[in-house]
């Protein structure tokens, strides 16, 4: 009896050490105290508040309490403005999603070195240079160096050295934000993803109505002065308007001339100069083309008016303007998408002989060649000479008076040749319409 009770008391205490023994060995698991001196209470009260912010958000506080009770610390703390407004605005959108947590850590941690480095410990020659390694994990170290007379941290300099002083760290100040290699590769990497998987949402294709062919769609901005993307003809208006349009609207996002105002001004130039009163007449009153040429210059084309004056123009009969878009495909053929001048036109016709310019009239030409020191348009009695050069221009618009209607070629075959028709009176006093619509 006396033996059990003997085993029995010995197998209570010895019970009692062992788990006396393992309690006394288990580790703590309470965060550890930080001082009210740290430097950590010290980074999160003072005015590097985005850095601040920022280690809150990354949940490092835990990660950076723990250093500080092994070793001292030194804190390179870029300012306010180096993360709020230098920062490309993507690679801190980047930082911020919470995807990228590991990404954000890193940055951060890229900043701390894990021992007291103060601006005396800062190597005096020039030429020698400190090497220290971060906080992060597996990454390049830090160099730290003088450069002109200025403390340099990597590519960042020293603005506020010694900033915060305390007994397990420092902080100083620096002018940008120090980036690791792995989280850019990880900034670009998912870049370079998004750019690729992102799918441009794209409307229905447009036909236009004139080739019944897919119109073109430019693919990048026209910058102001460069020449546009498109064609020409792929930005006219599908078809001829007997009516006058409107006039046209502000610039969008591909205007950089205001065509407005630059018709206008060579319209009036016209009628001020005198002698084309019934070209202005026909661009003001019977068609839409003055809009049409509004719209083209500003969205950057250049075009070259070869204005037949009021003689010339007087010569057409009713007939010739009263089929439905006569006006306007006369006026097409006169009108070359380039900017030519009266000494560009005779240079070209005297090295060349005969110059073929394109016409807003498809798929016609216009032939000009030199004749008794001037510049020549058409054939035969179909011909017009430059009569009044450089009447209008600005660099975009190019108006050149000439003594004649021009027809294409094939036309002028199919005209049957009968005896002289007398012009039917148009419509009078032109001058006085345009001045009105123009507002001379």
């Amino acid at each position: 009896m006396d033996l059990q009770i003997y085993g029995f008391s010995f197998t209570l205490i010895l019970f009692f050490s062992i788990n006396n023994a393992t309690l006394q060995e288990k580790p703590s698991t309470t965060s550890p105290q930080i001082n009210s001196n740290s430097v950590l209470v010290a980074l999160l009260d003072s005015h590097y508040t985005e850095l601040s912010e920022l280690v809150e958000k990354a949940l490092l506080l835990q990660t950076l309490e723990e250093a500080v009770t092994k070793h001292n610390i030194t804190i390179f703390a870029p300012k306010n403005e180096a993360l709020e407004r230098d920062l490309d605005p993507e690679f801190k959108r980047f930082l911020l999603e919470p995807g990228n947590l590991k990404s954000l850590q890193s940055l951060l941690l890229f900043h701390m070195i894990p021992n007291r480095f103060q601006s005396n410990n800062w190597p005096k020659n020039e030429q020698k240079t400190r090497r220290r390694s971060t906080l992060c994990p597996g990454e390049e170290q830090l160099n730290v160096f003088q450069k002109s007379g200025e403390k340099m941290v990597s590519i960042s300099k020293i603005i506020h050295p010694d900033d915060i002083i305390k007994p397990d760290g420092i902080i100083h100040g620096i002018e940008s934000v120090l980036i690791p290699k792995s989280v850019q590769q990880d900034f670009n990497t998912r870049r370079s993803l998004r750019s690729i998987s992102a799918v441009i949402p794209q409307g229905a294709p447009e036909v236009d109505p004139r080739t019944n062919r897919l119109k073109k769609n430019p693919k990048t901005q026209v910058p102001a002065g460069a020449p546009p993307v498109l064609p020409i003809y792929s930005a006219m208006a599908p078809g001829p308007s007997l009516a006058p349009a409107p006039a046209p609207g502000p610039g969008g996002p591909h205007h950089h001339f205001d065509g407005e105002t630059q018709v206008k001004d060579f319209i009036q130039t016209l009628l001020h100069y005198g002698g084309y009163n019934e070209l202005a007449d026909i661009l003001v009153n019977l068609t839409s083309l003055a809009t049409e040429m509004g719209r083209l210059v500003s969205e950057g084309y250049v075009l070259t008016v070869l204005a037949p004056n009021d003689e010339a123009m007087a010569k057409l009969t009713t007939d010739q303007l009263s089929e439905p878009g006569a006006p306007e495909q006369i006026m097409y053929y006169h009108i070359i998408p380039e900017y030519q001048t009266e000494e560009s036109m005779y240079n070209s016709v005297r090295r060349f002989g005969k110059v073929k310019y394109d016409t807003l009239r498809l798929p016609h030409k216009v032939v000009a060649e030199e004749a008794d020191g001037s510049v020549k348009f058409g054939f035969d009695e179909g011909s017009a000479y430059l009569f009044d050069p450089d009447i209008y221009t600005d660099g975009r618009i190019s108006v050149q008076g000439i003594d004649g209607v021009l027809f294409p070629v094939e036309e002028i075959k199919v005209a049957p040749k009968a005896a002289p028709v007398v012009a039917k009176p148009r419509r009078g006093k032109l001058m006085e319409v345009a001045c009105s619509v123009l507002g001379c």
